[in-house]
């Protein structure tokens, strides 16, 4: 029978691939440098494969380094979900969450699961409202830890994702050409909605706002009908969109992030227990393979985009 991997030599592996060095990671699991070289050789003999490259003064992963990575970070994820089910010191009491109807869809369900998994004893109490109500919320003591749009002109968040921000319609229903372009988006002050705005203006495009909505379902709706066109995170991207490049018209957009707030005063080991978790279930997200999942139908194309200056308006705006 082949030997278990080793859970601290995994933990050191993470801290390597996360730093981009054996100094820095080092550093982060407490070890000497060359204790930390010392467990990547017996990992890399233990899986028979070379997982680090040198690049430049520091180290990047190779193609079979990726790969364990994966691995790494669920078993360590998993490891720590069993040790805190054992946990008689557990926390308890209530954590106030909020977060936009579209993260709390695509994201809170792993989330939920797996805080409910290791602190069975904590109360969930959660909130969906645009990022802007969250931030309100959070000046006015009412939510622990918010979810929101990382926007650093409004709000102070900690950025924990990064997705491209698509144009998105129906893959159903033709998109005229020559008419002004349809538009489902949040309200006035949603800054994708903003950001749509801009890039049409910067390209001369006509536009018309025809649904306005704070709800993801509502808007998703629209462009699955057929009726409007819209722009969603690429993770949000469901069956039946079909993403619009260049190639339509459509100008590129800049990424989306997202951030978490958290309340000053709240308890460090509740406000680590569900950071960790959050962070933990969107780096486990991937939205790359979005295409394969979706049967094809988000199709991706590229041409320069009509019009002059289009990104530099785009950023303006942010």
């Amino acid at each position: 029978m082949a030997a278990p991997l080793d859970i601290d030599q995994l933990h050191t592996f993470v801290a390597i691939a996360d730093t981009g060095s054996f100094t820095k990671a080092a550093d982060r699991v407490f070890k000497t440098q060359s204790a930390v070289s010392m467990q990547m050789r017996r990992l890399e003999d233990r899986i028979g494969k070379q997982l680090f490259a040198k690049d430049g003064r520091g180290n990047r992963l190779t193609a079979e380094g990726e790969k364990l990575l994966n691995f790494a970070r669920r078993m360590i994820r998993l490891n720590n979900e069993a040790i805190a089910s054992f946990d008689d010191n557990r926390l308890e009491g209530t954590l106030r969450i909020g977060t936009p109807d579209d993260y709390a869809d695509r994201y809170m369900p792993e989330i939920i699961m797996r805080f409910a998994k290791t602190h069975p004893n904590v109360e969930l109490f959660i909130v969906c409202e645009p990022s802007a109500s969250l931030t309100e919320r959070m000046a006015r003591g009412e939510l622990d830890i918010a979810l929101v749009t990382h926007n650093p002109r409004e709000r102070q968040s900690d950025v924990v994702r990064t997705e491209p921000l698509c144009w998105v319609a129906s893959a159903n229903h033709p998109l005229s050409e020559d008419a002004a372009v349809p538009l489902a988006v949040g309200r006035r002050d949603c800054c994708w909605r903003q950001l749509a705005s801009a890039a049409l203006d910067a390209i001369g495009r006509d536009y018309q706002i025809l649904f306005t909505s704070w709800s993801s379902t509502v808007v998703a709706s629209a462009v699955m009908a057929g009726m409007a066109v819209s722009v969603l995170p690429e993770s949000a991207l469901r069956p039946g969109m079909k993403v619009l490049s260049q190639a339509e018209g459509f100008p590129p957009l800049p990424p989306v992030q997202i951030g978490i707030m958290k309340r000053p005063g709240l308890s460090p080991s509740l406000s680590n227990a569900i950071s960790n978790h959050i962070v933990a279930c969107l780096d486990n997200m991937t939205p790359a393979s979005l295409t394969d999942e979706l049967d094809g139908e988000i199709k991706l194309t590229t041409r320069p985009p009509r019009g002059r200056n289009g990104q530099a308006a785009l950023q303006a705006t942010w």
